[in-house]
């Protein structure tokens, strides 16, 4: 059965080091959470928190609503997968995916049974019998996650998982780890800093940055309604250009730039007279486009298959993404020369910069 966990005013110092600061949030029974950020921003450290290998300096971990505070790794109702993944080499692939039910005292016969209905799970039924050396990368991955479904465990805990992968095997196990995680149940808690692994899989993300929980949301609402100015750049290509916030009248800001008056949605900190920033992703912006123009220079196109993205700089000097579908390729502007564009206010975001 599939666990609730919730995080309530986490926090964690090592020496001198403030790694986590006043993390709350809850991830449902059964939700594909992930939790994405650069490295060293603490997601791991919160990883570590739910499994039970280290305690938070202060706050509570609940899961189920039952406190963790002083269980240990092996009394907490989840599992574990490292970046390693660590199987045991001289092991089968079937006494690998047992092992945690034979440290429990199951008898052979069970564990057996289990093993294979797991190797059914996992799509490697007949596998049983091979060694870990003789499965491809993606193969040892779905072993992996086998073992640690063996246990039966409420949460399963992932930590960058498929980081090892090249990138077409990633893109293929992104779509096998949620369709396994819909068909067991269980709630998975997912560690990245690849932010197209995390808004490909996930029901909700939480963004960190710097030990802050930045925030918390759906993939689609973190890609179109970002909180922060870390958030927009962060997740995803964005536009980004500087000004003083002017006017704020029925969710629309407008901001006085360098490039001339721009407008797009009111996000947070978006008052008059502040400092604040209009991000605008590269599909949002329009060659030709009156409402909103801007010119650029155009410095290169980079031809990327389902589009181009057109790479250049502002007059204001800011840098320019903007993405042309491939079968609108004509279109786009040629290196070396100027071009004109423009977005609807309704893509894009004004934030504080506070």
């Amino acid at each position: 059965m599939s666990h609730s966990v919730e995080l309530a005013d986490i926090g964690m110092t090592f020496g001198t080091t403030r790694a986590v600061s006043d993390v709350s949030f809850k991830v449902r029974a059964g939700e594909f959470f992930s939790i994405l950020g650069p490295s060293g921003c603490g997601k791991t450290t919160i990883l570590r928190m739910i499994a039970g290998f280290i305690e938070p300096t202060e706050g509570r971990v609940l899961i189920g609503d039952r406190d963790m505070r002083g269980l240990g790794p092996n009394q907490r109702p989840t599992a574990m997968i490292f970046q390693s993944l660590a199987l045991f080499p001289l092991m089968s692939v079937r006494d690998n995916i047992a092992f945690g039910l034979e440290a429990r005292g199951v008898g052979r016969a069970e564990r057996r049974a289990k093993a294979d209905d797991l190797l059914r799970l996992i799509a490697l039924e007949g596998y049983g019998d091979r060694m870990p050396g003789e499965l491809s990368g993606g193969q040892r991955q779905r072993v992996a996650i086998a073992r640690a479904l063996a246990v039966e465990p409420g949460v399963l805990l992932l930590d960058e998982p498929l980081s090892a992968l090249d990138l077409k095997l990633r893109q293929h196990m992104r779509a096998e780890l949620r369709a396994l995680q819909k068909r067991t149940g269980v709630t998975f808690i997912y560690i990245t800093h690849d932010q197209s692994e995390a808004l490909a899989m996930s029901d909700r993300v939480a963004v960190m940055s710097a030990g802050l929980l930045q925030q918390v949301a759906s993939p689609r609402e973190l890609y179109d309604n970002p909180a922060t100015p870390f958030v927009a750049r962060f997740v995803g290509e964005t536009n980004a250009i500087a000004g003083r916030i002017a006017q704020v009248a029925d969710g629309i800001a407008r901001i006085d730039t360098d490039l001339g008056p721009l407008t797009g949605r009111a996000g947070q900190g978006a008052v008059p007279g502040a400092a604040g920033t209009i991000y605008v992703r590269p599909e949002a912006l329009m060659p030709n486009l009156d409402t909103n123009r801007l010119t650029a220079q155009i410095e290169r196109v980079d031809f990327e298959g389902a589009f181009a993205l057109v790479h250049g700089r502002f007059d204001g000097g800011a840098a320019l993404a903007a993405s042309v579908p491939s079968t609108r390729l004509a279109d786009a502007p040629a290196p070396g020369s100027r071009a004109g564009f423009g977005f609807a206010p309704g893509h894009a975001v004004v934030l504080g910069d506070g």
